[in-house]
């Protein structure tokens, strides 16, 4: 049986969600609680997403399910060039926290492009 946790995106995404909240929990982040809840939440979105995805049951669900995931992406990767900004991470940090979203990114987009180009529509379907 097929399972979202065996994803290699999903596991990305959950590596990276624990790597937000690890620099999050840093004082001087911590102290910025809209801030600190905002790159949480659009991590945890990437994830979350493709997970409920999957679990439609369908392709065509799954694809904008993975679509809003993406577009988290794109919000994580923002949040860290403000986060950098405000010193709240280190060069580092975020070099190597941006890098890992632009390769979940892709590697949606690649996945993205494997269902719209696969026969199979979802076991929703098969009844």
């Amino acid at each position: 049986m097929a399972v979202f946790e065996d994803l290699d995106i999903w596991k990305q995404a959950r590596e990276i969600c624990k790597q937000v909240y690890k620099i999050t929990n840093q004082a001087q982040f911590a102290n910025d609680l809209r801030f600190c809840s905002q790159i949480r939440s659009s991590s945890g979105s990437i994830m979350d997403n493709i997970a409920e995805g999957f679990e439609r049951e369908g392709n065509k669900e799954f694809i904008n399910f993975l679509f809003i995931a993406k577009g988290s992406c794109g919000e994580l990767r923002s949040q860290l060039s403000r986060a950098y900004d405000c010193n709240y991470i280190s060069e580092d940090e975020f070099n190597i926290l941006k890098e890992a979203a632009i390769n979940i990114s892709i590697g949606i987009s690649n996945f993205i492009k494997y269902l719209r180009n696969s026969n199979y529509t979802g076991s929703k379907y098969k009844y």
